[in-house]
């Protein structure tokens, strides 16, 4: 049996540091003290502890995730990590995900809709696939919402905009054009096009 001793509030929030049989034993949720209604003087079995502290640490993983997605977005994958580097046990996490989840608060479409709609202007198909990829967005649902969402013309312009800053007060000679190649590759755009929009503003210099 172990004796709680002590109950200490943490800062201005809802958390409390526990104390066994005066020996800090980590900090708890309000919540699910009052869960148990605990108060210092009472006694209970260390299997009743240990079940305190799993609960104790769904609890805390799943306030965590919920804070984190009100600030910004995630993925399922990103969560995950998130979760992972505040220290929680994957029991916790994958609770705590698959709860999220379910209240709709990650949605790995959407996040890939508004992430595509956010960037659409300013990155090419393939980094925006790319930056998905990592992030956790399935390669199908990347697709489906390229396509839906964007097209060649949308490209061409992307592109061009691009294409047009990089050669302003530069001479269309071949030294810049290797250059102009490389510098559009890098941002994911295709071979044919970066030709195509090279052809079409060095003719028309």
């Amino acid at each position: 049996m172990k004796t709680i001793t002590e109950i200490k509030k943490v800062g201005k929030g809802e958390r409390y540091k526990l104390f066994l049989d005066d020996e800090f034993f980590g900090i708890y949720e309000a919540e699910i003290l009052a869960r148990y209604s605990l108060k210092t003087g009472e006694s209970y079995d260390e299997g009743f502890f240990e079940t305190l502290m799993l609960e104790n640490g769904d609890y805390a993983c799943f306030n965590r995730g919920l804070l984190s997605l009100e600030k910004s977005s995630k993925t399922k994958k990103m969560l995950i990590q998130y979760l992972k580097e505040k220290g929680y046990p994957k029991s916790s996490i994958d609770k705590a995900v698959d709860k999220l989840v379910d209240y709709g608060y990650v949605n790995d479409e959407s996040f890939c809709e508004n992430y595509i709609l956010s960037y659409k202007s300013v990155k090419s198909k393939k980094k925006l696939k790319y930056d998905l990829l990592t992030k956790g967005v399935s390669e199908e649902v990347i697709e489906q919402k390229l396509n839906e969402l964007l097209d060649d013309e949308c490209e061409k312009e992307k592109c061009l905009k691009f294409a047009e800053k990089f050669m302003k007060n530069r001479v269309f000679d071949l030294k810049n054009k290797q250059k102009f190649y490389n510098h559009l590759a890098s941002k994911g755009f295709d071979y044919s096009l970066i030709s195509n929009i090279w052809e079409e503003i060095s003719n028309g210099k």
